[in-house]
């Protein structure tokens, strides 16, 4: 079955290889290695530390300083995306399944972006997908959990909203804080396979929000719903997409047919009620859960019930600059 992200235990895929300048990464395929559970090679690497207990980790700030300079060959440069649409509307756009039901490459959007990660000596690497969501501090992504916790949290990520081509356009973001669910880090349990990154672009005070839009995201939505699912493909420099009604695979699960969503969707949101003014809409789900992710011809998602609200709701008030004392 295939897997949507990188991880520790590994089987046959591929991994884009990114290589970082003053604004962008060129691409060139490479083989990763074999190994058990049916996963992909190529995870960021993992660190002991922050709270296990609690599934909250505050990263360096220093080595997300190193990381972004890394990526960027110095100083972060000013994005340089097409501006954010600012007008909504009360219309929402049709979602009619697609035909045929296969994922095919969509245009990128500011809000939805690529996770990298820079190992010391190697090239940088796309392997997840993340989305800017609306919340009170207006600096935070969901991603999955897996995409951010194998044997300990990641320690050098970034974030690339929507990035296309090797170009980043709207900046690089590293994590201030993560939070996954304790059952996520205990278990691996598929109900909390669900992530938050507060997020920031050194040398800057600005807040994600305000450069890229954000996406809503809705707890307890009802199941069937017509939604657009979008990821990075590790093997791609562009955005895949399909449509299709949502569907309840279990009371924690929630399905999505549609053929190849390939290694490195992992984490790319389900969206629903799309403004057709400013494109964006709902996310509903990200690509995880059960499979961590699904096979070649279904993806699946962690249901958003009242654990990811509550998750949610913390990560989104959490200060990244003190340690919580509770």
């Amino acid at each position: 079955m295939s897997r949507r992200t990188a991880d520790s235990e590994a089987t046959p895929g591929r991994r884009r290889l990114l290589v970082g300048t003053a604004f962008c990464v060129a691409a060139v395929l490479v083989v990763a290695g074999l190994a058990s559970m049916g996963r992909i090679s190529g995870h960021p690497r993992s660190r002991a530390g922050g709270d296990a207990a609690r599934g909250y980790h505050l990263p360096d700030p220093a080595e997300g300083d190193r990381i972004a300079a890394s990526l960027l060959g110095g100083a972060p440069a000013a994005p340089s995306g097409t501006p954010v649409p600012t007008i909504s509307s009360e219309a929402v756009e049709p979602l009619p399944v697609s035909e045929p039901l296969r994922a095919g490459t969509i245009a990128p959007t500011p809000a939805i972006g690529a996770l990298l990660h820079v190992d010391d000596g190697a090239e940088p690497e796309h392997f997840c997908t993340a989305t800017v969501v609306r919340s009170p501090n207006r600096n935070l992504a969901i991603t999955a959990a897996h995409c951010v916790y194998g044997e300990g949290f990641a320690s050098d990520i970034a974030f690339a909203p929507g990035y296309h081509d090797g170009l980043m356009p709207y900046g690089v973001w590293v994590p201030s804080r993560i939070d996954v669910d304790p059952r996520w880090i205990s278990d691996r349990d598929p109900a909390y396979d669900v992530a938050f990154l507060q997020v920031r672009r050194p040398g800057t005070d600005d807040r994600i929000e305000e450069v890229t839009g954000a996406e809503q995201v809705s707890f307890d939505s009802p199941v069937d719903r017509a939604a657009r699912l979008i990821g990075y493909p590790d093997d791609e420099e562009q955005p895949i997409g399909c449509q299709n009604t949502t569907t309840a695979l279990s009371d924690t699960q929630v399905r999505f047919d549609c053929a190849d969503f390939p290694d490195g969707t992992s984490g790319g949101p389900m969206l629903t009620d799309i403004d057709p003014a400013n494109g964006r809409g709902t996310v509903i789900g990200v690509i995880g859960g059960y499979q961590e992710g699904g096979d070649d011809l279904t993806s699946y998602s962690s249901r958003f019930g009242p654990d990811i609200a509550a998750l949610y709701n913390r990560a989104g008030t959490a200060d990244p600059t003190q340690t919580p004392t509770t």
